[in-house]
């Protein structure tokens, strides 16, 4: 496989230690290479090609569950990705054949597809509920409820969040520019709440009001901040979905704004968020 800014060459793992190189800019695609045996775990819906040696199956969950715990740990594992808003399915792409394989997905939005080993964060990765795109056979992908009551009255898309966790590669789609940043103990960090892309769970996640009312009336930044504390990783979107989409149902007559799908306000939500 050609280098890119994004390729990877294997190294041992306990799940499958794929190659793939991610291809594109604003508009990007991830080629897996898989060698025989080998799987990829995909989102439903972000298959583009695949050669014909690779077979397709369509599975309960995230597919972790195959390797054990029966029919009940396949159902456990699709009712968390039903939590986070997401399919009950995953696609499995396994290589049947000799020699290597590739099989490609896309992002279904402008920004970034990051590939991150979840071995070299320490085995979890916490992330948008709607940012998993594919990942190495043995990632598990579940649920992320932040603890305390504030954060999951007001903080919108942070309430409810994905957690991946293994040793393996992960595919994650993030929207517009992509910045990484690393929190030294105790160091502290103020992101909208929408454009808290990732982190690790080493990060304290928490909220701050983003200032007096005359902010909170006219800002339009809403009345909470998500706070993050180190140590840790911090990945950070510029163009959220929610954000993106609020913006094209305003040019096109309708209500716009993030309708804050984490957030257990509803309209009220739209309005503490800043989207009214």
């Amino acid at each position: 496989m050609t280098n890119s800014p994004w390729s990877h060459q294997r190294s041992a793992s306990v799940a499958d230690d794929v190659d793939f190189e991610i291809k594109g800019q604003e508009l990007q695609f991830l080629e897996i290479e898989l060698d025989p045996g080998e799987s990829a775990v995909a989102e439903a819906g972000s298959f583009v090609w695949k050669d014909a040696s690779i077979q397709m199956t369509t599975v309960f969950g995230d597919g972790s569950g195959d390797t054990g715990g029966g029919f009940m740990g396949k159902l456990l594992g699709a009712g968390k990705r039903l939590v986070t808003g997401e399919s009950l399915f995953t696609t499995v792409f396994t290589h049947t054949g000799s020699g290597k394989a590739r099989v490609a997905f896309a992002s279904p939005t402008p920004g970034s597809i990051l590939p991150l080993n979840l071995g070299q964060l320490g085995g979890s990765l916490i992330c948008q509920k709607d940012s998993f795109l594919a990942a190495a056979r043995g990632v598990s992908i579940g649920v992320h409820f932040q603890k305390r009551m504030m954060t999951g009255l007001f903080g919108g898309e942070g309430f409810i969040m994905q957690r991946l966790d293994g040793d393996g590669w992960v595919f994650v789609q993030m929207g517009g520019t992509l910045v990484e940043r690393e929190l030294r103990a105790g160091e502290e960090l103020h992101v909208d709440t929408g454009c808290l892309a990732a982190y690790t769970p080493g990060v304290d996640f928490d909220l701050v009001t983003a200032g007096g009312v005359r902010s909170v009336l006219f800002g339009g930044e809403g009345l909470f901040f998500a706070r993050l504390r180190g140590p840790g990783k911090v990945w950070i979107q510029s163009l959220p979905f929610s954000r993106l989409a609020g913006r094209m149902l305003a040019a096109a007559g309708g209500q716009g704004g993030n309708r804050g799908e984490g957030s257990i306000l509803g309209e009220l939500g739209d309005l503490i968020g800043g989207n009214r």
